[in-house]
């Protein structure tokens, strides 16, 4: 076989190109490892399936999950419409996941036999929180009637909250069932505006300055709920005696943040499932 000498210069010229290659591969793999998002520009399309092994807006927050979820098992959206989803529960009896579309006064129902959704609950006294107690029940947080139902098995509707010493609640917001038998629930204001319930009375709640005009189409009963009470969370005990669990306070942190720790703390007890609305950053139901 006859072979060439290389000369100084043909030997740097290749070593460039092969480090330029290498560079070229290097640059394509790091554009392949950043698949479109729900923040990206232009965003992730869910009416196509993801070809990657780990979907991209699937964060891990703690590692010791790492070891139990199946990475290959993607974000699918399952309905999108709506014009404020929160409270999504899943009944594990009726293979159904319920939730709260705010601002259309209605529930919605997606059932896993056929992956259709349908009004579920019309209407819905804008309802926000769901679960599902220990026995099977759905609980409901109603911003429009300030109050906290259950939903009962014969189909009848029980009131478990509506008031704390006397005093009207504000907008009962998240809910958790315990297993003691107990339900927690958070307490904030954002039931007094017309979006998510009704507005508070003149000079209270969200209404201070008192400009509701009802010929202009408001309800007649709007604005007859007086804001007495901080926001809270709240414990209803399996008697029926609702007790305070924490108040907001101007030199605690926020009543979001303590809220949210609070239902936190109730959840990390149980074994109930959760779902998620939408992953990480989606305000459609995913």
């Amino acid at each position: 076989m006859k072979t060439h000498p290389i000369s100084r210069r043909g030997m740097v010229k290749a070593m460039g190109a092969v480090a330029g290659a290498a560079f070229a591969g290097d640059s394509l793999l790091a554009q392949r490892a950043a698949p479109p998002t729900v923040i990206s520009n232009p965003p992730r399309d869910f009416s196509q399936p993801t070809t990657y092994f780990t979907d991209p807006d699937i964060l891990t927050v703690d590692p010791s999950f790492d070891g139990v979820i199946l990475p290959n098992n993607a974000i699918k959206r399952l309905w999108t419409g709506g014009l404020w989803l929160e409270g999504p529960a899943w009944s594990a009896v009726g293979r159904f996941l319920a939730f709260s579309d705010i601002g259309n006064n209605v529930q919605m129902r997606w059932l896993e036999d056929n992956n259709n959704v349908t009004v579920f609950r019309n209407p819905s006294n804008n309802s926000n929180g769901n679960t599902f107690d220990y026995q099977g029940r759905q609980i409901s947080c109603e911003h429009l009637t300030r109050r906290v139902v259950r939903y009962e098995h014969d189909g009848t509707i029980s009131i478990i909250a509506d008031k704390y010493n006397g005093k009207n609640l504000n907008s009962p917001n998240d809910v958790v069932a315990h297993p003691d038998g107990s339900i927690w629930f958070t307490d904030p204001p954002y039931g007094g505006q017309m979006f998510e319930g009704q507005i508070d009375a003149a000079g209270t709640g969200l209404n201070q300055a008192g400009r509701i005009n009802p010929r202009i189409g408001a309800p007649p009963e709007a604005g007859t709920f007086h804001r007495e009470l901080p926001t809270g969370v709240y414990r209803i005990d399996p008697a029926g005696r609702v007790d305070l669990l924490a108040e907001s306070s101007a030199s605690r942190s926020s009543p979001a943040t303590r809220g949210a720790a609070a239902i936190a703390a109730c959840t990390r007890s149980t074994s109930t499932r959760t779902t998620s609305l939408a992953g990480r950053r989606s305000s459609a139901i995913s």
